[in-house]
């Protein structure tokens, strides 16, 4: 199966006409995502509609309803908000239907690039992009004496600096929460380190390698200098820690770096500090150890026509160009929107992408191998057994799932 992946290289010069604000639709629109600050926004753009009951569901347990939520008929989300991840789970259980007639009919004003087409389909229209890469306080790594660290190796030394001299005791963070947060981790890592998911043509899992073991003694040693409860840290736990002054050095989303300091109560310190960089590189090479995301919307298959319709126009509306114009939700998200201009906390993002870090791999059977690294990899983490075992694990539990999916 071929999927297309989406450009970034013109996501600051996007053409196409100006979509109109007024939006009027005649059905029900319910939707499912994240809850981050630029899927709030485009959820709350949507709930502008008149003439239907427009509804969401953001939670940071998406991905865990998305699908089951749109298996019954009719499906109770009209729409999932997606990242180039979590559309394959949905097509592979063929739940959400190709956009091509809705895009012919109320297309306009969506540029070529936000339209992500699978298999000669359009299958989602993409809104924004991302990246995670490094988050840092400049005045923390100042003060410890050592430079802003371009690869993991030169984070563990300021880590290091920054404990021994008693600034911090657990300066670095990381979304290592156990499951889908830190199987992402590692992918991260192991792309680094030149890892490749699965053997050259096939379905064939191949992290149990040179590459996998080092991108988790990398993820062990960094732990030691994070909260010792780390594996139940997830983004939004995280970014509490950074906010509350407690971590100095970490790899976050720019999805959420972009908001990072504007919560109430962040100390004055925090927010002075705060910067943002580019995806660090790790074991000498010069592939990022980060992912290229992009994320945007879908239409359920088990709905109405009329449904599909007024989901399309509500969803349209929401990314519509004009939500730039209010500069708080120009600075939410490196926007695939006309008109958008990068704001400072788009840095990292631009920078993910001209470094050529490489996208999430968009295959039908890479989310079974996610779920197998989420579950199996905690031991590890823990001490309880070794990285081999783990990666055995983890290969085990893929070849199962596999097989029985007839990827194997």
């Amino acid at each position: 199966m071929y999927f297309k992946t989406i450009a970034l290289a013109g996501a600051v010069a996007l053409m196409g006409s100006t979509a109109v604000s007024a939006c009027e639709i005649g059905a029900r629109v319910s939707i499912v995502g994240n809850e981050f600050p630029a899927i709030q926004t485009v959820g709350a753009g949507a709930q502008e509609c008149a003439g239907g009951e427009v509804s969401t569901n953001l939670t940071a347990d998406h991905q865990k309803i998305n699908l089951p939520g749109m298996q019954g008929n009719p499906a109770e989300y009209t729409s999932a908000i997606i990242a180039n991840s979590s559309i394959v789970a949905l097509m592979n259980d063929d739940v959400i239907r190709p956009l091509d007639d809705l895009v012919a009919k109320h297309g306009d004003g969506l540029a070529k690039n936000q339209l992500i087409t699978i298999n000669g389909q359009v299958m989602a229209v993409a809104f924004m992009a991302n990246a995670q890469h490094l988050v840092y306080r400049a005045d923390i790594l100042e003060q410890a004496g050592v430079g802003v660290p371009t690869t993991y190796e030169e984070m563990l030394a300021a880590a290091e600096a920054i404990r021994s001299q008693g600034i911090l005791e657990n300066p670095v963070g990381g979304a290592y929460a156990a499951g889908w947060n830190l199987a992402q981790e590692f992918n991260n890592m192991f792309l680094g380190m030149g890892g490749s998911h699965f053997k050259a043509g096939s379905a064939e899992p191949n992290v149990n390698s040179e590459a996998g073991i080092k991108a988790l003694e990398m993820m062990k040693s960094l732990s030691a200098y994070m909260n010792p409860d780390f594996l139940t840290h997830d983004s939004n736990a995280t970014n509490a820690e950074f906010r509350a002054g407690n971590v100095a050095i970490m790899n976050m989303w720019g999805s959420r770096a972009a908001t990072l300091t504007s919560a109430e109560g962040v100390p004055q310190e925090v927010i002075d500090g705060f910067a943002i960089a580019g995806p660090m590189t790790v074991g000498g090479g010069s592939t990022p150890a980060s992912t290229l995301w992009w994320d945007g919307w879908t239409v359920a298959k088990n709905i109405s026509d009329a449904e599909a319709e007024a989901t399309f126009l509500a969803m349209k509306h929401a990314i519509r160009p004009e939500i730039l114009a209010d500069d708080e939700v120009a600075k939410q998200a490196v926007w695939l929107i006309d008109g958008y201009q990068p704001t400072d906390a788009a840095v990292g993002v631009f920078e993910a992408a001209k470094a050529q870090t490489i996208p999430y791999p968009m295959l039908p059977y890479m989310g079974l191998l996610h779920t197998a690294l989420g579950n199996e990899l905690a031991d590890f983490m823990q001490g309880k057994e070794s990285a081999e075992q783990a990666l055995k694990d983890v290969e085990a539990a893929y070849i199962a799932a596999a097989k029985e999916k007839g990827f194997l």
